[in-house]
């Protein structure tokens, strides 16, 4: 049997079960369960949280994920990209309060960002040279800016 891994929930979850019921793929429950296997295919649905998928692929645990690619570049786990499929994009920014007034990013050197992307932000800094203190966190990024 196929185990395919999937967001459980979110935009990417969304399109991912639209996708599949276009290639006329049932789910037996749907996403509101953890596991459900396929109406009429040898398919199995793992339905996690996206940033456990690159692991759940690499031991083994599903055969394949759909997966953002911001979630493979971070956790960088032994994971090939098979197939983009041009749905649920995102952008990476760095932001500031309102109040103020950046010109460039060298305006970020030497200060303390917050992100739930420090292995992608840390990629960036050094592509730019520059430095600055990372701190991890994980939900709710937008209102680090104003704390």
């Amino acid at each position: 049997m196929l185990r395919i891994a999937i967001q459980k929930k979110g935009r990417l979850s969304e399109k991912s079960l639209e996708l599949l019921a276009k290639a006329g793929i049932k789910i037996n429950g749907g996403s509101r369960l953890l596991v459900a296997k396929a109406k009429d295919f040898p398919v199995e649905f793992l339905f996690l949280r996206d940033d456990d998928i690159p692991e759940y692929v690499q031991d083994g645990v599903a055969d394949i994920g759909i997966v953002g690619e911001n979630e493979m570049l971070e956790k960088q786990k032994n994971t090939t990209v098979v197939k983009r499929l041009g749905f649920a994009r995102c952008r990476m920014s760095l932001a500031v309060p309102k109040t103020i007034e950046i010109e460039n990013e060298n305006w970020f050197n030497g200060k303390r960002i917050a992100t739930s992307y420090p292995g992608i932000l840390n990629k960036y800094l050094k592509e730019k040279g520059l430095k600055a203190e990372i701190h991890e966190i994980g939900g709710s990024v937008e209102i680090a800016t104003g704390i």
